[in-house]
């Protein structure tokens, strides 16, 4: 993912990946003198001989065999050099702080991308993105709670207003909610965990979902952040409480703790479950869309675990010991302990790195960073299970 012929010919022009052009003469200019006029003095001038009509008609013949065969390779590469004219547009939600801001950077330093930072806090965002050096030409910032579906429409009516194209979205931004002994609910009454990390998202990506389908742009991509804790086939999805969304019964009744329990399966609340429940769902939603979706549109729907980000924002509602001794364990115990920066260059590599380009796969990566698909547990990857939470999602945020 850049020029003219040193003759001054009209010329068809491609720019190809190499850095190489196509340069293809159209038969309507002969170095300055029309092809058509030259025709037009040869029927005008009866002294010329007719041999020299025929030289002319010959040299005629030769440069149009010339544009008939350098022609089909331009209108093959037109599309692609098209697509690489404009930046990139990504939308990054909770890009205030964490690995969304640390991503809004990774991409917006490359100069091809255009972020959208979808925050709630308009003015934190702000601060956020100059703190970290990201100049104006290659960032907006517009509002977006995701705990309100309403809002999550307003967004979208707001984005598709600015009739700008949208490349990519990522679903980032996530409540974590580890010590509430009660549960909070979003605008629309669900569990808030469970209605800004899925729900809210799960909004936002159908919305979008026709936007993105119509980019041009080579990569169209439509990410959605897990999490090792939701994947109980790891060390760290199997310390309690595990993950675990029964048969929806929780979901199916609304999550609002009146006439149905605030958590997915029905089961007693408990704040740092919802979290990992919610990245379950996330994990499977990712996967019915790309069943769904991903032939159709071509768009490439991924999800991923960028590593543990032991000192983010994210653990800030935890207990003062956790978030001291935490870093430390990942740093030095476990080993899996990655910066910020880290990754959200890992999540930028999803976003725009040509090799990434299979759908329905759950990214992570080595200890010398290098992408691999990993396997979901057996729940997170359960087809029929992402079949039933669809289906009561639409139903919750109005869809169906």
């Amino acid at each position: 993912m850049a020029l003219q012929a040193a003759l001054s010919l009209p010329s068809a022009i491609s720019i190809h990946k190499g850095g190489k052009s196509n340069i293809s003469l159209k038969d309507s200019d002969l170095f300055g003198a029309s092809i058509s006029n030259l025709l037009k003095n040869e029927i005008k001038c009866p002294l010329i001989r007719s041999q020299e009509v025929g030289k002319r008609k010959l040299l005629v013949g030769t440069i149009r065999s010339q544009t008939a065969t350098t022609t089909p390779a331009i209108d093959q590469a037109t599309p692609e050099a098209k697509k690489t004219l404009r930046k990139g547009t990504v939308i990054i939600t909770g890009a205030s702080s964490g690995l969304g801001l640390a991503t809004a950077k990774a991409l917006a330093e490359t100069g091809k991308w255009h972020v959208i930072m979808a925050c709630r806090n308009f003015l934190k965002a702000e601060r956020a993105a100059k703190s970290v050096g990201i100049t104006k030409e290659n960032y907006s910032v517009m509002h977006l709670d995701l705990a309100s579906l309403d809002s999550v429409r307003q967004f979208v009516d707001n984005l598709r207003g600015l009739a700008m194209p949208i490349d990519v979205l990522v679903c980032n931004a996530a409540v974590y909610q580890p010590t509430a002994k009660e549960p909070s609910f979003s605008a629309e009454g669900f569990e808030l965990s469970v209605g800004t990390n899925h729900l809210g998202h799960f909004l936002l990506a159908r919305l979008l979902l026709d936007n993105i389908k119509q980019s041009d742009y080579p990569f169209k991509r439509l990410i959605i952040v897990g999490s090792i804790t939701g994947n109980t086939n790891t060390l760290a999805g199997n310390v309690p409480p595990k993950a675990n969304l029964g048969d929806l019964r929780g979901l199916a009744g609304g999550l609002n703790g009146i006439n149905s329990s605030p958590m997915i399966d029905g089961g007693d609340f408990d704040g740092a479950k919802a979290y990992k429940d919610s990245k379950v769902c996330n994990m499977l939603t990712m996967q019915e869309f790309h069943r769904r979706y991903h032939e159709e549109t071509g768009i490439t729907f991924a999800s991923l675990y960028p590593g543990c980000i032991a000192t983010t924002g994210l653990f800030r509602e935890h207990i003062p010991l956790f978030r001291l001794l935490f870093p430390p364990f990942q740093k030095y115990i476990t080993k899996g302990y990655v910066s910020e920066e880290e990754a959200g260059k890992r999540l930028a590599q999803v976003v725009s790195d040509p090799s990434l380009t299979k759908s329905g796969v759950y990214w992570s990566w080595n200890k010398n960073s290098s992408s691999f698909e990993n396997q979901l547990s057996k729940e997170a990857s359960d087809r029929e299970k992402a079949r039933k939470l669809w289906e009561i999602s639409e139903k919750l945020v109005g869809l169906a």
